[in-house]
């Protein structure tokens, strides 16, 4: 491929790559996605018409290049907080040491990055979790405001196809919804039966999966499957959005398994070019504009291993702030048996969702919100093996008994809290283990505060409480971040802000003294949110991002 083939290189095809590729390319800005992954094929590469579908979860065998990644050493449980420890009716402890396990990141390589497995809820962030530090000095304040975003959410619930309802109480909204809401399951609308008891608020979610044929796409068909990879296309994912309307335009270009190796820094301020490996052939490109949008965890380590004289402490990092600040998913999930046969296998994912407690100040005694919702798919109860696993103990006939008995009962609930930043939690090269290709590896580095701590009890707390209150009479499995590293949601590893001393990036998404780098992925968040999921954030920065990457062309800075 020729230097001369595109205008803007962007690394990286999820949430903030492919929104980027779209708004740049409609506009006639050539671009080139290098991504990591493959692109899959929801028809062929989603096996739910496969009798053994459960025993396979997201088909991330197909990615050739596997990110790489460890663990910094992780705290001790203490025993203050046994009531937070994982655990289920079959196998008890699911942690029986004495320490914190970093288990997983889930993060994936592909055209369509993390949303291709994601539950598909498309949340708008909380004004109030914008001003974190004016407010309740902590994390920092967004350098934007809500109504600077609101007109680039509003492109981003079109293009993906959002359903929900103008009654949304997370935010006021000066447009309906593209689609109207998904009707709540059965088992939702007996989860939101609690709502009275407890004082609190139950709504549709707003959810990236279509409620009417949308865009050359079919409805949902409510297969509870979201994570296992959408067949239909009905699921929001970034490759059937924005990557597919990017490639429309003929002016967008994206080479797949190609893994970005390193990133040339130049004089003045400017990156010079990209090396990157495609079908184990090491190429170097060169380009005016560079966009990061790998992910809080694989950005920063780009940036990291990417110095050289012009950037010794590595890419942006002048003031040593990339990979700090880092923010992961604070879950907890509550799953129990309720006495009456719900069906609860059946229906969309995450269909009803309470923010109740989303704002920073909303639970006593702690700075930071929290959201709660049905969490039976998310789970992974939808089908009867899983039940057998965790569910039912037990073998023989008394257990193909209890299985026809209790299998639909469960009901779970749901909680992500705010994360925020503090000094033990960060990213960096980890110094022994290396990738495919000889490189550093990203090591993340997490701690969970009293603050952290004290805010998931509450979270605990209330999913035991909404599920007593919904009827359920006996706990079979709880889980959290307490005891496990499991993290979906990252964020905050290349903060923005307007001062360059105490960030990495500024409002547009660019570098402090960089001119040609942005960065468009959640690495820029200042603060989580009090459990907002992020995509539909990530890509209204991106969408914004693109904007000020087309002025500075327009304005021949570039």
């Amino acid at each position: 491929m020729s230097d001369q083939d595109h205008d803007v290189v962007i690394i990286g095809a999820g949430a903030g790559g492919g929104a980027a590729a779209w708004a740049l390319a409609s506009k006639g800005i050539r671009v080139l996605v290098l991504e990591a992954g493959p692109a899959f094929n929801p028809v062929t590469d989603y096996r739910l018409n496969e009798a053994t579908w459960e025993l396979s979860r997201f088909p991330e065998e197909k990615v050739r290049h596997k990110a790489v990644y460890g663990f910094g050493e992780m705290q001790p449980l203490e025993s203050r907080w046994d009531d937070l420890r994982s655990w289920n009716r079959v196998k008890g402890r699911l942690n029986a040491s004495r320490t914190r396990q970093g288990w997983k990141y889930h993060h994936v390589r592909g055209v369509g990055g993390s949303t291709l497995h994601f539950t598909g809820e498309a949340h708008r962030l909380n004004p109030q979790a914008m001003k974190m530090h004016t407010r309740f000095g902590v994390a920092a304040d967004w350098p934007l405001d809500y109504a600077e975003l609101e007109p680039y959410y509003e492109v981003a619930e079109r293009i993906v196809g959002v359903a929900g309802s103008r009654a949304n109480s997370l935010v006021s909204r000066r447009a309906d919804f593209p689609l109207p809401a998904h009707p709540l399951s059965y088992a939702s609308q007996v989860l939101a039966s609690s709502g009275d008891k407890l004082g609190l608020h139950w709504e549709p979610n707003a959810r990236a999966a279509l409620s009417r044929p949308y865009d050359g796409r079919p409805v949902c068909n409510y297969c509870a499957n979201c994570n296992r990879g959408c067949p239909r296309t009905d699921k929001g994912s970034v490759d059937v959005t924005f990557m597919r309307k990017a490639l429309q335009t003929g002016k967008c270009t994206v080479l797949t398994d190609a893994p970005v190796q390193r990133i040339n820094a130049g004089s003045h301020g400017r990156i010079r070019s990209v090396e990157y490996t495609q079908g184990d052939v090491r190429h170097q490109i060169n380009t005016r504009v560079l966009v990061m949008a790998c992910g809080a965890v694989e950005t920063p380590r780009l940036l990291l291993l990417s110095g050289n004289k012009h950037a010794p402490e590595g890419l942006a990092n002048e003031n040593g702030l990339v990979g700090r600040h880092f923010m992961e998913t604070l879950a907890w999930h509550s799953s129990g048996l309720h006495a009456g046969n719900l069906g609860s296998f059946r229906g969309l994912p995450a269909d009803v969702i309470c923010w109740s407690h989303n704002a920073p100040d909303a639970i006593p005694g702690v700075i930071g919100g929290c959201r709660f919702a049905s969490g039976v798919a998310e789970a992974d109860l939808v089908g009867p093996v899983n039940y057998a696993r965790r569910v039912v103990p037990g073998w023989g006939r008394s257990h193909k008994q209890a299985m026809r008995q209790d299998f639909g009962r469960v009901l779970a609930v749901g909680a992500i809290g705010e994360s925020l930043p503090n000094d033990r939690s960060y990213v960096d090269l980890d110094p022994a283990l290396r990738d495919e290709f000889g490189n550093p590896a990203a090591r993340i580095h997490s701690f969970l505060p009293d603050g952290e701590l004290r805010r998931m009890a509450f979270m605990a707390a209330m999913c035991r409480e909404i599920l007593q209150a919904a009827g359920v009479k006996e706990l079979v499995e709880e889980y959290g971040s307490y005891d496990f590293f499991s993290s979906t949601h990252v964020f905050g590893t290349c903060r923005m802000g307007h001062d360059a001393r105490n960030s990495v990036v500024d409002a547009s998404g660019r570098a402090h003294g960089w001119k040609n780098l942005y960065v468009a992925d959640a690495s820029v968040f200042p603060s989580s949110g009090g459990g907002e999921s992020p995509s539909l954030t990530i890509e209204a920065l991106a969408l914004r991002t693109a904007d000020h990457v087309r002025a500075a062309f327009a304005q021949r800075e570039l």
